[in-house]
């Protein structure tokens, strides 16, 4: 059995969140941009220009993650069964790719200047205000982006504000370069060696994006390639076995597209526990993995397994159930550390006898291969019961008759006290008899199945025309346990 548990979508007010942080951060990279290139160009500073080349990529991972967001957002459809959330994750390793290629222009033109082709650099106020502006900017989308990044799980936004926060660095660098610039220009020209802290910079700069690059970028491959999150998958399995009804664990795995995680995991259930019973196991499974993973796609994958200290009963309607098929009073007796079992087993009405007789011969077979003590099988074949009866009218004076003779045998048979409710339902082979009786509460249980099946056995012999009987023991003292003789409900 598996049990699917669809992935909790973000709502209208986190998509529009995202997407509007995204979309200050293109605002911001244009402007950047413009401004760094501008006074790069007026003051010749080769570290600027790098800061305008890297905004520039900026502005162009900007837009890109402003449209990964836009997508990733879409819920799944037949194309796309797992949604588009990895269009976050592939849009981070384009950045990443972006990043490098800038770092190689700056590493490339910081040489050039070093060694063949010096340039003169002016470090005025116009140089160092654009760089203050470049911090101030950054240090408020780097926030903006971070924090609506680590609310939704967003790897593009978390790509986006490392992309400002290196800004900040990269800038702060930018700004020691001028300042030597500057400082040699009052200093003299002994001090003319200093101008070259701007190509120094330039070289930090690109150190440092190379090295946040390829940590994004590392982590961008790492989830396109199917990666489980480190340490998740055992924690999901520690939670999940600590569920009650969960006797083991199979595989777990997991998958990351974008902030939705997938989870596939098997659990063995006791097989003899109802469908409605291991649905319920299996719930409260993927309610401990959504405390884990807010945003999970959960398939749970039940397996019936043999639970410890199963009884033979259990075991047999487990057997039965694989194959199909209901058992009912089940009894085994043990003779010499061997067991001899009689049973009643339940088929489909419409099968013929010889049908009917190879699924109870194939029960039999299995219950011997699973259970080698088991040494002989008697099995009572008989149709499953129709789950509705149509009720025909019960005549008032034969009624009163039944119920009368009905009072008569439960009152001989010592050890119950009368009986509280008689329904009598009138169908098409018989009637259908239940029958609620009194018996002393400290009864032990086995004694009041054996007056249960007295009742039973005496209503089948002193009275024709009834089909069924289900006798059901009260507690004397039980609230609804009065003594009603002619209550028929």
């Amino acid at each position: 059995m598996t049990v699917v548990i669809n992935t909790q979508a973000e709502g209208p007010e986190a998509v529009r969140e995202k997407r509007n942080a995204a979309l200050s951060s293109v605002v911001a990279a244009i402007f950047l941009t413009a401004l760094k290139l501008i006074v790069g160009l007026m003051t010749g500073s080769l570290g600027i220009l790098a800061e305008a080349a890297h905004s520039g990529l900026d502005l162009i991972a900007a837009l890109v993650t402003f449209f990964a967001v836009r997508i990733a957002d879409r819920p799944p459809d037949e194309q796309y069964r797992y949604g588009y959330g990895k269009v976050e994750n592939l849009s981070a390793l384009i950045e990443t790719l972006l990043l490098l290629i800038t770092c190689l222009w700056i590493i490339y033109e910081a040489i050039q200047r070093l060694f063949f082709k010096p340039v003169e650099i002016e470090a005025s106020l116009w140089a160092f205000g654009v760089m203050v502006t470049s911090i101030v900017v950054d240090v408020s989308r780097s926030r903006v982006l971070y924090r609506a990044a680590r609310k939704y799980n967003s790897q593009a936004l978390e790509a986006d504000a490392l992309h400002f926060s290196t800004d900040i660095w990269s800038s702060a660098v930018v700004l020691v370069g001028l300042g030597l610039v500057w400082l040699s220009g009052q200093l003299g020209p002994e001090w003319a060696w200093l101008v070259n802290g701007d190509a120094v910079a330039a070289l930090v700069v690109a150190a440092i994006v190379v090295y946040v690059s390829l940590q994004l970028g590392k982590r961008a491959v790492v989830v396109l390639l199917d990666v489980a999150p480190p340490g998740l998958a055992e924690q999901i399995a520690t939670e999940a076995a600590q569920v009650p009804g969960v006797e083991s664990l199979g595989p777990v795995r997991l998958r990351q597209a974008g902030a939705s995680v997938f989870v596939d995991l098997v659990i063995h259930v006791d097989r003899s526990a109802s469908l409605q019973e291991a649905h319920q196991v299996a719930e409260a499974v993927d309610d401990r993995i959504n405390q884990i993973v807010p945003r999970g796609d959960v398939i749970v994958h039940v397996d019936p397994v043999r639970r410890s200290g199963e009884n033979l009963s259990q075991a047999v309607s487990a057997i039965a159930a694989r194959l199909g098929l209901r058992t009912h009073d089940v009894h085994a007796h043990d003779v010499q550390d061997r067991y001899f079992v009689d049973l009643h087993v339940e088929v489909p009405a419409d099968l013929t006898l010889g049908q009917a007789h190879d699924q109870v011969s194939r029960l039999e077979l299995a219950v011997r291969e699973e259970l080698p003590r088991v040494r002989d099988i008697h099995s009572h074949i008989e149709p499953l019961a129709s789950p509705v009866i149509f009720v025909a009218h019960l005549d008032e004076e034969a009624g009163e008759k039944l119920r009368a003779r009905i009072a008569a045998v439960v009152n001989e048979v010592p050890g119950l006290d009368g009986y509280s409710r008689l329904h009598i339902r009138p169908g098409p082979g018989g009637h259908d008899v239940v029958l609620h009786c009194l018996a002393d509460p400290d009864l032990p249980v086995t004694e009041a199945h054996r007056l249960a099946d007295q009742v039973e056995k005496l209503l089948h012999v002193r009275i024709q025309g009834i089909k069924k009987v289900l006798v059901h023991v009260t507690p004397e003292g039980e609230i609804g346990s009065t003594a009603q003789p002619g209550a028929d409900i």
